[in-house]
């Protein structure tokens, strides 16, 4: 029988998940709408139950894991903690939950540690041992990865580059402090610093035709595409940020790469130039010409299961 792994990639409105081969292809995937499950041993039920539809479909597959990647997912105790933007509040045992449904072994991890190790097993990281991949969504999510291992830490939750502090006494965070990376290098960060700019200069844009409510980075890049000035600036401005969090980061794990992913990752080149030009421009003299700054390997529509997947997959390679 062909061995496959479930990956599932729990997000705040919707999880994704499908059956993956050795090989990192998806062979199916389906999705639930997380918030249609308001207690966790529902929400259990329902993936069991999806998963193994999808076992009857493929029979001639047998599951031999499960991965997951979850907001605030401990990998050490296969825990989800205190994740503010899920309905089940609390330390809940997920990998716990699930196993007693399903006899395989369960891991799982926050979203950004999948997608490196996502890259590293499937990706553009396949022939590295030192990597990092950021994720730049609404917020930006960090997979560090240091002689071939995902770096966990003491807690489980290392990697928190997004809530490093990268301009003290900046803007106000989620997390409840001001400063931090992700308010200016993500997706959301990049809409705050188009909005302040049209509101601080008199320059001519075409974002001024777009309700504020209603502006969005993938908007933004399009007009710095077309020249626009006020999204020019603003692309500037990001890039510069986020090269300062990849020089830190360059500080204490030399990485032969960093991988940008998602959302604003999307702008292209538009991005890569800038970031690239400002990371060799600041980093420290020992470090220059030793980082490459790549776009993810991964496909965007099938990430966040591969990351998935190769938790378990990762594991059966050792």
């Amino acid at each position: 029988m062909k061995e496959v792994v479930a990956g599932v990639d729990i997000g705040g409105t919707n999880t994704v998940f499908g059956l993956v081969d050795r090989t990192g292809k998806v062979l199916s995937a389906k999705n639930l709408k997380t918030t249609d499950y308001p207690l966790i041993d529902d929400f259990v039920q329902a993936l069991v139950s999806a998963i193994n539809k999808l076992l009857l479909v493929k029979s001639s597959c047998k599951l031999i894991g499960i991965g997951i990647g979850a907001p605030n997912a401990n990998y050490h105790k296969g825990t989800i903690e205190l994740a503010p933007n899920l309905a089940w509040k609390g330390i809940i045992p997920l990998a716990e939950l699930i196993r007693k449904k399903i006899d395989v072994p369960v891991i799982l991890t926050n979203d950004a540690n999948a997608a490196a190790m996502g890259e590293m097993i499937f990706g553009g990281a396949k022939r590295m041992k030192d990597f990092i991949v950021l994720t730049l969504g609404t917020g930006l999510g960090s997979g560090i990865v240091i002689n071939g291992q995902m770096v966990y830490g003491h807690t489980g939750f290392a990697g928190e580059l997004g809530h490093t502090i990268i301009v003290p006494g900046g803007r106000e965070c989620g997390c409840g402090r001001h400063g931090c990376y992700e308010t200016y290098a993500s997706a959301s960060g990049f809409v705050r610093t188009a909005l302040l700019l049209l509101s601080e200069l008199k320059d001519e844009s075409i974002l001024r035709d777009i309700p504020p409510a209603e502006l969005t980075s993938k908007m933004i890049a399009a007009a710095a595409a077309k020249k626009d000035p006020i999204a020019l600036k603003a692309l500037d401005f990001t890039a510069e940020k986020l090269a300062f969090g990849i020089i830190n980061a360059i500080g204490f794990s030399s990485p032969e790469a960093v991988f940008l992913f998602g959302g604003l990752a999307n702008a292209g080149e538009m991005l890569f130039v800038p970031v690239r030009k400002y990371v060799e421009m600041n980093v420290q003299p020992i470090f220059k010409g030793t980082v490459k700054i790549l776009p993810s390997g991964i496909p965007e529509s099938n990430a966040a299961v591969l990351g998935a997947a190769a938790l378990i997959w990762n594991e059966k390679s050792k």
